[in-house]
């Protein structure tokens, strides 16, 4: 059995193979659907350390892990005690299960979004290395698991993909850092054998199986974190070959995607109802700051400061600074009550709707009471365009790397379906063919092609 694993910054996804040709399946992980949202809550923080050290399934990097991680463990048991949480009592949730947690107890326990976002943060201490090596663990064991009870069959092997470049700042270094936590992660989870693969090029490979012709293709990848293009050389004269470098003739990739047009919407649409653009009573505007920061969601830093002290301090000052309090005092709460993730939640099923409909009312009443806010197809292309513009421009930066105009550009990625996504890309290329792809599951089914050649 062959096995392609997205770990994707929005969703996760596993694509299996057999050696009949039967083509690629992608196992049910979540409830019976096959992507399961990168999500994970844990009661306590400190027990996330204690269910890798459970559940590594290799006994010698089992004995290493629990040697190294000791002080942590040790600090598990205490909380366990002093927080009387049973030895038999669920600690961990993935998925569906994660958010329902988060949205029954926001304020409680440890919950994180797109865990992928951050592995190649700069200036990351060796400790918060470590800690997203047990965040990415736990999440792989509870993937695999799932997966190997679906097929009843051990996974060994797999092909995991990887942007271009996890950051744009640093890449290298970021690269080096962020591939590895996911090979330590996916050592501890059980995988023997782990190899990566560009995200882009598996989303190509996939699209290849259904080419007659050869074809150089842009193929862009607009995933949760980043965006990643790709220009290569593909069809039946291609598909069969073991190295595939030299049809690899230009790629780009930035750690800018979905999650990225969700925050834009967010800030703009709904922290305004917070008082984002209120006037303080010396004229001034009221600082945005820690209103971006609290719709940053996958940024670590910004997350630090929305939650520091200094945040706090600085919000009493402006409550008594402000024109508007009751707004201001929304977002209090808001802040309070660690809803911010649901607000990006929001603004990420907006932008979904969007794609079909040319309003979208959304529902903010677990905020405040009969709190909505609707949005357009128009204010969400108003709203993305910065982000939106850098993704045009790496397209625009493959193509210029290759040399050579694409003979049709492929689009792929979870947030590849907006409208406004699909007009700019017209826009920047004219009439080149456009083909719409799987959203979600042409990366994973790419993935799983590539491990049929690399494990055959």
């Amino acid at each position: 059995m062959f096995v392609g694993f997205d770990y994707g910054t929005s969703n996760c996804a596993i694509g299996v193979m057999d050696n009949m040709n039967t083509g690629v399946n992608l196992v049910p992980l979540d409830q019976g659907q096959a992507f399961m949202t990168s999500t994970l809550y844990a009661i306590e923080r400190e027990l996330i350390c204690e269910y890798v050290g459970q559940h590594i399934p290799n006994k010698h990097l089992q004995e290493d892990y629990l040697n190294i991680r000791r002080g942590l463990l040790a600090q598990a048991q205490k909380v366990r005690i002093d927080e009387d949480i049973r030895a038999n009592e669920q600690s961990l949730f993935f998925g569906h299960d994660a958010f329902q947690q988060y949205l029954e107890m926001p304020s409680e326990g440890y919950f994180i979004k797109s865990p992928k976002s951050f592995l190649g943060a700069s200036g990351l201490r060796p400790a918060f290395v470590h800690f997203f090596e047990d965040i990415v663990t736990a999440m792989m064991l509870g993937i695999k698991q799932r997966a190997e009870q679906v097929l009843q069959h051990d996974i060994t092997d797999t092909v995991i993909g990887r942007p271009v470049n996890f950051q744009g700042f640093n890449a290298e270094k970021s690269n080096h850092q962020a591939l590895e936590i996911l090979t330590t992660s996916a050592h501890r989870a059980g995988f023997k054998s782990v190899e990566f693969l560009f995200e882009p090029l598996a989303a190509g490979l996939d699209f290849e199986t259904k080419l007659k012709t050869d074809k150089t293709v842009l193929v862009v990848d607009i995933g949760g974190g980043t965006s990643d293009c790709a220009m290569v050389k593909m069809g039946p004269s291609y598909r069969n070959k073991t190295d595939r470098s030299p049809d690899f003739l230009g790629h780009t990739g930035e750690r800018i995607g979905g999650n990225d047009l969700d925050i834009q919407l967010a800030g703009k649409a709904f922290m305004p109802l917070f008082g984002m653009q209120s006037l303080l009573k010396n004229g001034h505007q009221m600082p945005t700051q820690l209103y971006w920061d609290a719709v940053s969601t996958n940024d670590a830093g910004a997350q630090a400061e929305y939650n520091s002290q200094q945040a706090e301090n600085t919000l009493l000052q402006l409550l008594k600074d402000t024109t508007e309090p009751e707004l201001l005092n929304r977002f209090i709460s808001l802040r309070a009550e660690k809803q911010n993730y649901q607000i990006v939640r929001n603004a990420e099923k907006g932008k979904i709707a969007l794609s079909e409909n040319n309003t979208e009312q959304i529902d903010l009443s677990y905020v405040e009471p009969n709190l909505k806010c609707e949005i357009t197809r128009d204010q969400f292309a108003h709203a993305i365009q910065r982000p939106l513009e850098k993704m045009t421009n790496l397209m625009a930066e493959a193509v210029k790397q290759a040399g050579i105009k694409p003979d049709l550009i492929y689009i792929t990625g979870g947030s590849a379906k907006s409208l406004a996504i699909q007009q700019a890309v017209k826009a920047k290329f004219g009439d080149i063919e456009m083909v719409d792809g799987d959203h979600f599951g042409s990366v994973a089914a790419g993935l799983t092609l590539w491990s049929k050649k690399l494990f055959s």
